[in-house]
Order: structure tokens, then sequence, then C-alpha cells
């Protein structure tokens, strides 16, 4: 099961926290630094489209 179909959503959080500047993303979780500062009060709709858009980052990476 993903992460993100998981309840509770999971942080993506990874303990690589590195801003990447070139980016804006974090080196280990993939987020932007306002996404990772509205993660613990935001509700599942949030966390699942953070997720997505993770998701989306991640394929482009790697196409």
């Amino acid at each position: 099961m993903n992460p993100e179909d998981r309840t509770p959503i999971p942080s993506p959080c990874i303990n690589i926290c590195r801003m990447v500047p070139a980016t804006g993303l974090c080196e280990g979780c993939m987020r932007t630094i306002e996404e990772i500062v509205a993660w613990g009060r935001a509700d599942d709709d949030y966390k699942r489209a953070v997720w997505a858009e993770i998701r989306r980052r991640e394929a482009q990476l790697f196409e």
C-alpha cells in the first residue's frame, strides 16, 4: 500500500533534511519548505495532494 493511501497519512520525511537551492525542494522528501511547514496542521486532502505532487516530481526526475 502506498503511504498516501494509508490513514493516518504518514509524512514523506525520511530524515534527510537538506533544501536544494536549484530546485527549492528537500533532498530527502521532495517537498517545498511551504509544504513541510504546513504538513503538521494540514488535513488529509492537503496531505494527499502533496503526496501526488511528490509522485509527479519523482516521475520528472526519472524520465
